[in-house]
């Protein structure tokens, strides 16, 4: 493992915030559906429309095939983008059909990069949706990077601002014991830190990783 303070972070994340108990889902189908609602909106519309979209059907790929697109955009619209991420939706749950029987458990015996491959190779799925579903739905050791990560990484001298998702995402792989409970809990841990302190204007008062400035 790589000498980068990443683990330290961790560490200092934990100690102030604790367990962040993600992701909020009952099932891995569910979190594939959030990890798609979730693109470019705030998750409590994504909670909204998944309420709407429970009461019309059960949270089940083939419920969702059969399911006519105009009712499933119009049930997923508080959560923004609704006709791509329906047709994403629809396409995920015919590929599942199609495919791997209609369950996540058949898709989820791909070994690790082929299954990133194939979320890939699915309409409205790039790296980091893909790698949301490796993680929290499939328990795979792949770490998200996401905006707030990028930005994370970015002020504290460890990359670049175009440095690319993969570079970004192998700096953590690296560092880090090959743990998906480590990798669950850190990508959430930062995820409040940049609603809390890492802002697109810096709150660094009280930051838990002002810290370091002790430590080094």
């Amino acid at each position: 493992m790589r000498e980068t303070p990443l683990l330290t972070f961790y560490e200092l994340l934990l100690a102030r915030w604790g367990s962040q108990g993600w992701w909020p889902a009952d099932t891995p189908f569910e979190m594939m559906l959030g990890a798609i609602l979730t693109q470019n909106t705030a998750w409590r519309n994504v909670e909204y429309a998944l309420d709407r979209l429970r009461a019309e059907c059960t949270l089940e790929p083939l419920a969702l095939e059969a399911l006519p697109q105009e009712i499933l955009a119009e049930c997923i619209r508080p959560a923004g983008y609704f006709n791509q991420k329906s047709r994403a939706i629809k396409e995920m749950a015919t590929t599942l059909k199609a495919r791997f029987n209609g369950t996540v458990e058949n898709l989820f015996k791909l070994e690790t990069s082929r299954l990133r491959q194939e979320l890939l190779s699915w309409r409205g799925i790039g790296p980091e949706t893909a790698d949301s579903i490796l993680l929290y739905a499939a328990n795979r050791p792949v770490f998200v990077i996401d905006a707030y990560t990028r930005r994370f990484l970015f002020r504290h001298g460890l990359c670049e601002e175009k440095t690319s998702y993969d570079t970004l995402s192998a700096l953590f792989m690296d560092a880090l014991p090959s743990d998906p409970a480590l990798f669950n809990e850190y990508h959430a841990l930062i995820v409040r830190l940049g609603k809390e302190h890492c802002k697109s204007i810096p709150q660094c008062e009280k930051c838990p990783l002002a810290l370091m400035d002790h430590i080094s």
